[in-house]
């Protein structure tokens, strides 16, 4: 990609979500500081809750059965983005996994 990526998190308000959006764009911010253009949080309504870089999802919480946790967020966010960089640790749990 030769223009910095931007994340956009889509969350309902009426469900509360904020906080959950915000700490999930917070640990993006942490992880790709300078490698985003931006993380942007989008307030909506009607239980959604979508992760979303340009036009691809790459989060939905009805799809994907919930929220995800920070490091499945960061290898998806890797994966689309960055798919040659390491995650360190995170790839470790994965590989460890199975």
């Amino acid at each position: 990609m030769s223009e910095k990526p931007s994340v956009t998190i889509h969350y309902c308000t009426q469900c509360n979500w904020l906080l959950r959006a915000a700490w999930m764009a917070q640990e993006l911010l942490h992880t790709f500081a300078s490698d985003l253009e931006a993380v942007t949080l989008k307030p909506g309504t009607g239980g959604v809750f979508v992760i979303t870089i340009g036009n691809e999802t790459i989060w939905e919480r009805k799809r994907d059965g919930g929220f995800p946790d920070a490091a499945a967020l960061k290898q998806r966010v890797r994966d689309v983005c960055f798919p040659d960089r390491s995650l360190g640790h995170l790839d470790k749990k994965k590989t460890e996994q199975g």
